[in-house]
C-alpha cells in the first residue's frame, strides 16, 4: 500500500527515517570499514555524533580517486560472504571493483523493482532487457533481479543487433523495452527499412538508461522529442543510476525527475565551496549509501550535476526527485570566457540533420585555456544539407562548417573549432571496443 511506503510518507517522517539509518550506517562503518576507520581517525571523527543529515557536512568527501587506491579497504565483510563482482566501466579514469553480499543483491532487486513499478510494470508486464547481464555490469544484474522480484517475464536479449529484436519482439510481444534510448532510433530506422509495423507492435513503454530524455524543464529533449515523435504510442521514462551508489533515479509516470529512494540513499546537493546549495539550485551530487553491507559509500562525490526538487510531486509522493543532470563537474569547459558543459554543445550538433555523428575533444590551448575541437561526419544528403548546398554550389565543407559555428554562436554565443571526418573515422571513435557506453566526448587537458 502507498501509506506504507516510505516515499509517500510525509518529509519529517522521510528525514526520521533516513536519520534512523545514517546512525545505523556509521555504526556499521566504525566497526568493519578499514578505509572509513582510517578516515574517522584521521580527522577526529566521532562516529556516533554523526545523528543528522545535517552532521554529514562536518564530514569529508570520498573521491573516485579514495576507490581507485584503496579499493580493497572499503570492503566491509568478509571475502567468503562476497558473491558478486562488479567494475564501473571507466569513462573518468581507472574502474573500480565492488563487491555485493547476498544481502546486497537484494537490496538491487528492491531498487530496480521500485524503479520498474513507478513507470507501470506490473507482474502481467513482458519486459525486453537490451542490456548486458555479463562484462561486470551491475545494471543488467540489478534489471533482471528487480524484474523477477515484481514477478514480470523477461527478455534477456543484449544490447545492439536490431534484426534480433525485431524478431523478439514479434515472437513474444513484450510491453516494455529497456535500453539505452538513442538505440531506439536505430530500431525504428530498420523497422521502416524493412517494412515492420513497429507502431502495432504492442509495445506501450521504454524506460531509458544511460542517456537523457529531458531537459531541465521536464519536457522531452530532442532525443527524447525524435523517438516521441516516430513512435507516440509509447510512454518514455528516464533513469538515473550509477554502479557506486547502487539505486536509481526513476522517472513516475509524471515524468518531473527522478523519484530517489530514501531507504536505499541520502542525497546531497553540493555547491563550488562544497556546502550544500539551496533546494532547486544546481550543484554535485554527493550520495551516502544506506542498506549496503560489503562496500557502503560515505558522502561520495559522483561528478554529476543537477538540482534536487523537494515540492510534492503529483502522484502522491513526497521523497525528493532529481533533475535531469546537467552534466559531469569535471567535463566543465571554458571557452573564450563562457562556461558551458558537454550535453549543451551536444545540443547544437543533434539539431543539425547534416552531422551523421561526432566527438567533442576538449584540449589545452598554447594559452593554456580550454580548446574545443568538435569533429563531425557528414550527411551531405540531409535536407538541410542540400538547401545550404544549392545556395553556393561547390563549397560544401566551408558552408557546413560556417552554417554550424553560426549555430553554435546562436546558443552558446560562442564557437568551437570544426573539423569534417569520415563517418567511419567517427564512428570507431564513438564505439571502441571495450565501452559500454557511446564515447562523444573526449577531454585531453592536462592543467587542472
Amino acid at each position: 500500500m502507498q501509506s506504507l511506503d516510505i516515499e509517500f510518507q510525509s518529509p519529517a517522517a522521510i528525514r526520521a527515517f533516513q536519520e534512523d539509518l545514517l546512525r545505523r550506517q556509521m555504526a556499521y562503518l566504525a566497526e568493519h570499514s578499514p578505509f572509513y576507520r582510517r578516515l574517522f581517525a584521521e580527522h577526529g571523527i566521532d562516529p556516533t555524533q554523526v545523528r543528522t543529515l545535517d552532521d554529514l557536512t562536518r564530514l569529508p568527501f570520498t573521491e573516485k580517486e579514495h576507490l581507485q587506491r584503496f579499493n580493497d579497504d572499503f570492503i566491509c565483510c568478509d571475502r567468503a560472504d562476497i558473491i558478486d563482482y562488479i567494475t564501473t566501466s571507466g569513462t573518468t579514469g581507472e574502474s573500480v571493483t565492488f563487491a555485493c553480499t547476498d544481502a546486497d543483491l537484494e537490496r538491487l532487486a528492491l531498487n530496480e523493482a521500485k524503479s520498474f513499478a513507478m513507470a507501470g510494470v506490473g507482474r502481467e508486464s513482458i519486459v525486453q532487457l537490451m542490456t548486458t547481464l555479463d562484462k561486470r555490469f551491475m545494471a543488467g544484474m540489478a534489471y533482471f533481479l528487480g524484474l523477477r522480484r515484481l514477478g514480470a517475464g523477461i527478455i534477456r536479449v543484449g544490447n545492439g543487433i536490431p534484426e534480433l529484436q525485431w524478431e523478439t519482439i514479434r515472437r513474444i510481444h513484450p510491453d516494455t523495452l529497456m535500453c539505452v534510448p538513442s538505440f531506439i532510433l536505430r530500431l525504428i530506422q530498420y523497422a521502416e527499412e524493412h517494412n515492420i509495423d513497429y507502431r502495432r507492435c504492442g509495445v506501450r513503454r521504454i524506460i531509458g538508461i544511460g542517456e537523457g530524455l529531458r531537459d531541465q524543464d521536464f519536457r522531452l529533449n530532442l532525443l527524447g522529442s525524435r523517438i516521441h515523435e516516430k513512435w507516440p504510442e509509447v510512454q518514455l521514462f528516464a533513469t538515473y543510476s550509477s554502479t557506486e551508489m547502487g539505486a536509481t533515479f526513476a522517472e513516475c509516470s509524471e515524468g518531473c525527475g527522478g523519484h530517489v529512494h530514501p531507504e536505499l540513499i541520502i542525497v546531497e546537493i553540493i555547491g563550488e565551496d562544497n556546502r550544500p546549495v539551496a533546494d532547486g539550485e544546481t550543484g554535485e551530487v554527493v550520495v551516502t549509501t544506506l542498506g549496503v553491507e560489503a562496500m557502503p559509500l560515505l558522502r561520495f562525490r559522483t561528478g554529476d550535476m543537477a538540482k534536487k526538487c523537494t515540492e510534492r510531486c503529483t502522484c502522491g509522493r513526497h521523497a525528493y526527485r532529481l533533475t535531469p543532470l546537467i552534466g559531469r563537474k569535471h567535463n566543465m569547459i571554458k571557452l573564450k570566457g563562457t562556461t558551458l558543459y558537454p550535453p549543451a554543445v551536444n545540443d547544437v550538433l543533434d539539431h543539425a540533420d547534416y552531422v551523421e555523428n561526432y566527438v567533442v575533444i576538449v584540449q589545452d590551448s598554447a594559452a593554456g585555456t580550454d580548446e574545443v575541437v568538435v569533429r563531425i561526419g557528414l550527411r551531405k544528403a540531409s535536407p538541410e544539407a542540400q538547401r545550404l548546398l544549392a545556395a553556393a554550389p561547390g563549397h560544401t565543407p566551408d558552408l557546413l562548417i560556417k552554417d554550424l559555428k553560426d549555430r553554435f554562436r546562436s546558443r552558446l554565443r560562442v564557437a568551437p573549432l570544426v573539423e569534417i571526418c569520415p563517418i567511419d573515422e567517427i564512428a570507431h571513435i564513438n564505439f571502441p571496443a571495450k565501452s559500454r557506453k557511446p564515447v562523444k566526448f573526449i577531454d585531453r587537458r592536462t592543467h587542472p
